[in-house]
């Protein structure tokens, strides 16, 4: 075998174990490419905290009014969140094994958040999951450290171009993501970390 092997770099930050990828690959959103394709493809609805599958039950009458009436059915049916089949973690439901049930759907197609728009409007004080603010960062929750990782998805191809393009890195992106998630201490470690990496990079 031969060829060059990428030696893979992380930082440890507060329990927390970033891989170098969140540093270093560049990702900007660009709805008007994917039109939200996160929020519709994949096999099961948004991972959840502990602490939001109690959020979305006390919330869902405040968030009820910003929803599809094909979510609204979904979630009486099945619940406001359900455990995943394959490995029993909790998630948002979906509706026919689609979409989020939580998605709502602009005139040109383009899927958003319909606890998010009740946060807009100041019906809630839950922005949405976590797991969803802080895509395409994904987090692994062990005993002792968190291990914080960028997700490669191919319907994100034009967020990465776009990042590329307007030179934003991942964290940088993310940055509210990531203070709501650790702190704007943590935060800050981070990108001191990220600013060392590109350094020693060049």
């Amino acid at each position: 075998m031969s060829g060059k092997i990428k030696k893979m770099f992380a930082v440890e930050i507060d329990r927390a174990i970033v891989s170098e990828d969140v540093m270093t690959r560049d990702f900007v959103c660009n709805l008007s490419k994917c039109k939200g394709a996160c929020c519709v493809k994949g096999d099961a609805g948004a991972p959840l905290e502990p602490d939001e599958t109690r959020i979305l039950e006390t919330e869902y009458s405040k968030i009820r009014p910003y929803l599809r009436q094909e979510g609204i059915e979904a979630i009486e049916a099945q619940g406001t969140w359900v455990k995943d089949p394959r490995d029993g973690e909790a998630v948002t439901p979906l509706v026919n094994n689609k979409e989020c049930v939580y998605v709502v759907f602009e005139e040109d197609g383009t899927a958003k958040c319909g606890i998010e728009r009740a946060w807009s409007a100041g019906a809630t004080s839950f922005q949405k999951p976590i797991s969803c603010h802080l895509y395409p960062i994904r987090i692994t929750a062990y005993k002792n450290f968190d291990a914080v990782n960028y997700h490669r998805w191919e319907i994100c191809d034009p967020a990465c171009e776009l990042g590329k393009q307007l030179k934003i890195p991942v964290y940088s992106f993310l940055k509210n993501a990531l203070i709501r998630k650790y702190g704007s201490e943590w935060y800050e470690k981070l990108a001191e970390a990220a600013k060392q990496l590109e350094s020693e990079r060049d």
